[in-house]
């Protein structure tokens, strides 16, 4: 697979097309199919691997640092998340070793702040810099946070350190495009979608048996999942992590990424799903 990057402020390179880890591990029975879908997705190409302490209790990054072992670590690009409980000083470096013990690894590409909580941002953001410090992160950022959250983040001391913002982002949850990425982009600040597919539930079953979803993806011979994850990596700010189960899926979504789809069949999927014209709540799951 042909990786492509979005530069971070201290110039390195993150990969745009990424795995997520929501619900792995969870459940022994798909331990090795899980664990195999993740391998696939390594084999073809892809990098990007996000995780959270919060996933499966642990169990999430667990099943990965099971997997990466067996890859070379400076080629990889790991993000995982600390809840916001867990966010101040006396929690923090303590989730933070958890998670590199479980990971298998010494450090963090990328750490976030899972969503705001009462711990003080400016508490957090200086335990994100003394873990940079100390070599135990590259990078730090948030997830979940809406433009007004960024806002009051960007006058704290040291908040414009922030790489990157993960939120919810689809065909049909398009909320961040009206006001919360116009800000990203201009502070430089790197915008992360989680659920590109949808919820895996209802709307997801909506969207790849959309009518146009799946015109386009006959057109190009692709999945429709592919079509809903290449919406997403339009714009070149966008990094997209999706999660496949088995490893059939994963080839078939990956694959589907080496087509580039039109901006003529991507307007018809604006008309479908319009971007918002004024500000809404983002959604979040």
């Amino acid at each position: 697979m042909e990786e492509i990057y979005y530069t971070l402020k201290d110039g390195s390179l993150m990969p745009r097309i990424g795995i997520g880890s929501w619900h792995i591990g969870e459940n022994v029975k798909f331990y090795e199919q899980e664990k195999e879908a993740l391998k696939t997705a390594l084999d073809l190409g892809v990098r990007l691997i996000d995780t959270a302490e919060y996933y499966s209790d642990g169990k999430a990054e667990s099943l990965i640092g099971n997997v990466i072992k067996d890859y070379n670590r400076s080629d990889l690009f790991i993000v995982s998340k600390v809840l916001p409980q867990n966010a101040g000083y006396e929690n923090f470096f303590k989730s933070l070793e958890s998670s590199l013990n479980r990971l298998s690894t010494s450090y963090l590409d990328l750490y976030l702040l899972h969503w705001k909580g009462s711990i003080p941002l400016h508490e957090t953001i200086r335990c994100f810099k003394k873990a940079q410090d100390m070599g135990l992160i590259r990078n730090w950022g948030v997830s979940n946070f809406d433009t007004s959250d960024m806002e009051k983040l960007y006058k704290i001391d040291g908040g414009k350190q922030c790489s990157v913002n993960q939120c919810l982002y689809n065909l049909a949850s398009r909320g961040i495009e009206y006001d919360l990425l116009p800000n990203l982009i201009q502070n430089h600040i790197g915008f992360m979608a989680y659920c590109p597919l949808g919820d895996g539930g209802k709307l997801t079953e909506k969207l790849i048996n959309d009518e146009i979803v799946c015109s386009i993806a006959k057109k190009y011979n692709i999945s429709p999942y592919s079509v809903l994850l290449s919406f997403t990596l339009r714009n070149p700010n966008v990094i997209s992590i999706f999660k496949s189960s088995s490893k059939q899926h994963m080839i078939e979504n990956l694959k589907g990424l080496q087509i580039n789809i039109s901006e003529e069949d991507f307007k018809l999927l604006d008309e479908r799903y319009p971007s918002p014209k004024k500000r809404t709540y983002l959604d979040v799951k």
